[in-house]
């Protein structure tokens, strides 16, 4: 008895104390990821910079300084690519966006079989690029696609030609192909983001007689604002540096109808071999990009101190 009681008056004996700089523990557990984050990312980044301040021939390499983007200004072919790259994000994210909405919208709504138009709406996104570029191809293709037979018939072409050959209508080809591939991805994500509105919103405001359209102006676009911004603005950056569709549909061309800044980056580097002009066009697209990046994470800021 006395035993147990010296034992219970006895101060609880601890684990042993960790020794060393307590602060460092969770640089151990991040430092895993940052040092993936910075070979992938960072490294990459810097090298591509420093190589577009270099002139590369067969066998060597020469430091130009800003050769490489004083010559950007006299390139018309880069002017070309950057309306292109203009015609094609835009003509892209705008369909694509007010589909995935739509689609969003629809999804949200209880009915039969939708499970089913689910995973057929989602399908497209899991379809590679490539094989997607090779497949719009074939369907514009006149001899053995369906596309060019239909618009004949539609009376909207004299005879089955394909829109890819015509540089007045060859970038619709490649966006045609982009808004069937991406229209997911806002579906996806505008789906997830009306499923976390309350649904005592919408009743409440039925309640208070607002309409289908107030309900969605007042209720449910600002819950989707956020949503809105960072898909926009991330699809907007993918959209801008997408090459593969491009590339496997039209290579950019005919004359140059479909070359966009990413496919002008890629025949620079790649079939011209001329890797530091490729660089510093490529550095050029990464500041137009970040600008757009700031000026949109800015006007939703304004306008969410507003509301």
């Amino acid at each position: 008895m006395t035993t147990a009681v010296t034992a219970l008056r006895s101060p609880l004996k601890t684990g042993p104390r960790r020794s060393g700089m307590p602060g460092l523990e969770p640089w151990l557990y991040l430092g895993p990821a940052l040092i993936l984050l910075v070979t992938v990312l960072l490294v990459p980044l810097i090298v591509g910079i420093s190589y577009s301040f270099r002139k590369f021939s067969a066998f060597k390499s020469e430091y130009v300084g800003l050769g490489q983007y004083q010559a950007m200004f006299s390139d018309a072919l880069l002017g070309q690519a950057l309306y292109n790259t203009l015609w094609w994000t835009v003509g892209s994210l705008f369909f694509q966006f007010f589909l995935g909405l739509g689609l969003a919208l629809l999804l949200d709504r209880p009915f039969f079989g939708r499970k089913v138009v689910q995973a057929v709406v989602f399908l497209p996104w899991a379809v590679p690029s490539f094989l997607s570029g090779l497949t719009w191809a074939w369907l514009f293709n006149p001899i053995v696609g369906p596309l060019p037979h239909w618009l004949h018939a539609l009376g909207l072409q004299a005879e089955p030609t394909s829109i890819l050959s015509d540089p007045a209508t060859a970038m619709w080809g490649p966006i045609i192909a982009n808004v069937w591939f991406g229209v997911p991805f806002f579906a996806i994500t505008l789906l997830a983001a009306l499923k976390s509105i309350p649904s005592e919103l919408h009743e409440a405001a039925a309640i208070d007689g607002a309409s289908p359209w107030q309900r969605f102006s007042k209720v449910t676009l600002p819950f989707l604002a956020p949503t809105i911004a960072i898909t926009v603005m991330l699809r907007t950056i993918w959209i801008a540096t997408f090459a593969d569709l491009i590339f496997v549909m039209t290579a950019g061309g005919p004359a140059g109808a479909t070359n966009t800044v990413a496919t002008y980056i890629y025949v620079s580097a790649f079939k011209s071999l001329d890797k530091g002009y490729a660089s510093a066009v490529a550095v050029l697209l990464l500041l137009l990009l970040i600008l757009y990046a700031v000026v949109l994470i800015g006007i939703r800021r304004s306008l969410a101190r507003n509301s």
